[in-house]
C-alpha cells in the first residue's frame, strides 16, 4: 500500500522496470519532447501523451470522418474514431501479452490517424494530387500533433509517440516494438471491421470470404481478431520483432487481398468517391485563392510553410459533414 501520493509515480516506474520485457520502452527512458516541460507528479510520460491526444480537437473530429463508407445510413458503421478505438484495443492486448509498454502503444494508436482527411482515403488521394509536395495522412498526423493542435502550439508529445504516429505505415523505419504493434493492429482492425461493414452494406456475404481464411482465422469478427492477437503474441514473445506465424500470415494476406479486390476497389463501395474528391478539390482551390477566409490558426503559418500546405491543413481538418456543408454554402445557389 502506498500512503504518500508523491511516491505513486516512483512505484509506476519501478513496476515498469520489474515487469516489462527487455525490448519494451520504459517511460523513464524516453528521448524527451521537442520542448522541455515540468514532470507530472503522478503520470508517466507516455500516459501524459495519451491524455493530451484524447483531449485534443482533432481526436474529437474523427467521429465524423469516413472509414470506408461515405455518410452511411445506419448507426453501426465504423467511423475513423471507432476504427481508432478498435486499433487501440487490439494493440493494447498484443502489447500486454508481449510485456511491452501499454501506455506508449495506446498513445501511438490513438494518435495515428489524427491527420486523416474527410472522406477517408479518397480525400487523401485527392489532396496528394493537388499539393505540390504531396500529402500523406501519417505525415499530416505528425504535423497535427507537432504544430496545428492547441492553436499552433502543438501537443509537444514524446519522441517515441511521434515516431510511432509518423511511421505507422512504414515497414522498416519504426524505432520501437510498440510502434510495430500499432502498425500491425491497424491492419488487423480495418480488414476485419471492414468485412463487417461491407456485409452490412450488402457488398459482401459471409460466404464470399475465402474458405481457408474462415477455417484458419475464424468464422466471425471476434474469432479472427482473437486468432491474430494470440498468434502475434506466440510468435513474437521475447523476440526483438513483431510478426505472425507463416500460416497465419499467409491466410491474413489472402484475406487482405480479398478485401482490396471485393471492397476497397469495389465500384459499389466507391460509387460516391468521385463526388468526395470533387468536394475536396473545389474547397482546396477556393481557399488557396481566398485564404483570408481561413481561420488564423491556419493562416499564421502561410509565410513559414506556404499557401499549398496551409490550405491542405485546413481541408484535412474538416469532417465529412463540414466539408459537404461548406461546399454547399460556397458553390450551390440558395434562395434569396
Amino acid at each position: 500500500m502506498i500512503d504518500d501520493i508523491s511516491k505513486v509515480k516512483d512505484w509506476f516506474e519501478k513496476r515498469e522496470r520489474e515487469t516489462l520485457s527487455k525490448y519494451a520502452v520504459l517511460s523513464q527512458n524516453t528521448k524527451g519532447r521537442l520542448k522541455a516541460i515540468q514532470p507530472c507528479p503522478l503520470r508517466l510520460e507516455f500516459n501524459r501523451d495519451r491524455d493530451r491526444i484524447i483531449h485534443c480537437k482533432s481526436f474529437r473530429r474523427l467521429k465524423h470522418k469516413t472509414q470506408v463508407f461515405f455518410a452511411p445510413v445506419g448507426d453501426h458503421y465504423r467511423t475513423r474514431l471507432t476504427h481508432t478505438l478498435e486499433v487501440t484495443q487490439i494493440a493494447r492486448s498484443i502489447s500486454r501479452g508481449l510485456l511491452l509498454n501499454e501506455d506508449l502503444t495506446e498513445a501511438i494508436a490513438l494518435g495515428h490517424d489524427l491527420g486523416h482527411t474527410p472522406f477517408g482515403h479518397a480525400g487523401e488521394t485527392q489532396l496528394n494530387e493537388l499539393v505540390p509536395t504531396g500529402f500523406e495522412h501519417n505525415k499530416q498526423s505528425l504535423r497535427m500533433v507537432d504544430k496545428l493542435e492547441n492553436r499552433g502550439l502543438g501537443l509537444n508529445l514524446t519522441y517515441e509517440v511521434r515516431d510511432g504516429i509518423l511511421n505507422h505505415r512504414s515497414e522498416d523505419k519504426r524505432l520501437t516494438l510498440e510502434a510495430s504493434v500499432v502498425s500491425l493492429s491497424d491492419k488487423f482492425a480495418y480488414v476485419n471491421h471492414d468485412i463487417d461493414d461491407a456485409v452490412r452494406a450488402g457488398i459482401l456475404k459471409e460466404s464470399d470470404i475465402p474458405k481457408s481464411c474462415l477455417e484458419v482465422l475464424g468464422k466471425t469478427h471476434g474469432e479472427r481478431i482473437n486468432t491474430l492477437i494470440i498468434d502475434v503474441i506466440k510468435t513474437s514473445f521475447n523476440e526483438p520483432m513483431i510478426g505472425m506465424s507463416d500460416i497465419i500470415s499467409r491466410e491474413f494476406g489472402i484475406l487482405r487481398n480479398f478485401m482490396f479486390e471485393y471492397v476497397y476497389l469495389n465500384k459499389q463501395a466507391r460509387r460516391e468517391e468521385g463526388k468526395a474528391k470533387h468536394i475536396v478539390a473545389a474547397l482546396y482551390k477556393y481557399y488557396k485563392v481566398n485564404n483570408h477566409l481561413m481561420p488564423l490558426e491556419f493562416t499564421q503559418f502561410i509565410d513559414e510553410d506556404g499557401i499549398d500546405i496551409v490550405t491542405a491543413d485546413y481541408i484535412a481538418c474538416m469532417t465529412d459533414r463540414y466539408a459537404i456543408n461548406d461546399f454547399m454554402k460556397l458553390f450551390i445557389p440558395h434562395d434569396v
